[in-house]
C-alpha cells in the first residue's frame, strides 16, 4: 500500500507526522534542499529501516536536521568558526560535520559509527515545525532509492518509497533543489566535503579557502559514494549537442529537449536540475546528454552532482 499524500497545509498534517515519527515510522518532509525521508536520530530501529527502505548503504552517514544551535548542542561539540557559520547561515542548506559529544542521543548507525555528526538546521517551516513538533533530532537523507535522483516534489517520493514508507508531506516543489553543501569543522579549520546549496563563495567570506576532501569508499559524510543521484540512463557530460538516440539537458544558449535555465542563471538550474533529469530518464532514451555548467557559484554543486550521475554505476 503506498503511503497517504498529506499536504502540509493541512491542520493536522504535523501532528500526524510527527505521532508517527515518535512510533518509530518513516515520514518523507520536505526541505528547501529536497524531500527528507525523516526518522527518529536516537531510535537505531527506525534508522535501520531507513537504510533498508533506500536501500542504502550503511556505512554512509546521516545527516540529523535540528531546530537551531540549542537542539545541536545535544549532538555536537561547536567550535567558534562553526558557531560563526550557524549564525550566519542557518537555517538553510548549510550541513556542518563536527565532534560527536559522548552523549549525543544519536544511533551509532545513524552516523555510520563515526565520532563525527552531520548537523543542518533546514530553513522550511514545515520541516521546522516538525522538528519542533517532535522534539528531537531527525535523520533525513533525500527521500528517494539510493543512488538514484533526488526528489524535489511530493510525487517524486512517491515513485520511489511510495510503499516503504508511512507518509509524504507535500509541501510543494523545493526552492533550491540541491541538497545542502557539507563543510567538517576541526578546530580553526573548514573542509569543503560537498558542494552544495550554499556557494562555496558565500562559505568562504566566513572561514577563509577551503579545504578539499578527497572521494572515499567509507564516506565521512552523505553524498560522497563516487556514484550518486543517478538516473537510469547513462549520462554523458559537456555535450553541445545530442548524439544518436541521446536527449540534451541544455543550459543556456544549448537549447536542448529540456533547458535548465535558458538566461543561464545558476540558481534556476540548481532548482530545475532533478526534474530535469527524471523527465528525460522518463522519456527512455538510453543516454541523457548534458551541456556545460560554469564550474563558479552554485555550479560547483550542479557539476558535483552531474559528475556522480555520470560516474560508473559499480561503484555504489
Amino acid at each position: 500500500m503506498s503511503a497517504t499524500i498529506l499536504p502540509v497545509s493541512d491542520p493536522n498534517a504535523i501532528d500526524r507526522a510527527a505521532e508517527i515519527l515518535r512510533g518509530g515510522g518513516l515520514v518523507a518532509m520536505p526541505t528547501e534542499t529536497v524531500y527528507g525521508l525523516a526518522g527518529d536520530a536516537g531510535n537505531g530501529q527506525t534508522v535501520a529501516r531507513l537504510y533498508a527502505a533506500k536501500g542504502r548503504p550503511s556505512f554512509n552517514p546521516l545527516i540529523a536536521h535540528v531546530t537551531g544551535v540549542a537542539m545541536a548542542q545535544r549532538l555536537v561539540e561547536i567550535p567558534p568558526l562553526a558557531r560563526k557559520l550557524m549564525d550566519t547561515f542557518w537555517p538553510g542548506p548549510l550541513t556542518l560535520v563536527l565532534p560527536k559529544r559522548e552523549d549525543a542521543p544519536i544511533s551509532d548507525l545513524a552516523n555510520a559509527g563515526l565520532d563525527t555528526v552531520a548537523i543542518r538546521c533546514p530553513a522550511h517551516t514545515a520541516a521546522r515545525a516538525l522538528i519542533e513538533a517532535v522534539d528531537r533530532p531527525l535523520v533525513a537523507p533525500s527521500a528517494n532509492p539510493s543512488g538514484a535522483v533526488s526528489p524535489t516534489r511530493a510525487a517524486h517520493v512517491a515513485e520511489g518509497l511510495g510503499e516503504k514508507i508511512d507518509l509524504i508531506l507535500d509541501g510543494g516543489e523545493c526552492p533550491v533543489g540541491l541538497e545542502s553543501a557539507v563543510v567538517a569543522v576541526t578546530g580553526e579549520t573548514a573542509t569543503l566535503l560537498r558542494p552544495g546549496g550554499l556557494a562555496r563563495e558565500r562559505i568562504e567570506a566566513v572561514t577563509g579557502p577551503l579545504h578539499a576532501a578527497g572521494e572515499s569508499d567509507a564516506p565521512a559524510s552523505p553524498g560522497m559514494l563516487k556514484s550518486h543521484y543517478a538516473p537510469g540512463a547513462a549520462v554523458r557530460l559537456n555535450a553541445t549537442e545530442a548524439g544518436a538516440g541521446e536527449l540534451l539537458l541544455g543550459f543556456g544558449t544549448i537549447e536542448g529537449d529540456i533547458n535548465l535555465s535558458p538566461a543561464g542563471d545558476l540558481g534556476e538550474a540548481a532548482a530545475r536540475l532533478f526534474s530535469a533529469l527524471r523527465e528525460l530518464d522518463a522519456r527512455g532514451a538510453p543516454t541523457i546528454a548534458v551541456a556545460p555548467i560554469p564550474g563558479h557559484g552554485l555550479g560547483e554543486a550542479i557539476n558535483d552532482r552531474l559528475r556522480r550521475a555520470a560516474a560508473p554505476r559499480d561503484t555504489q
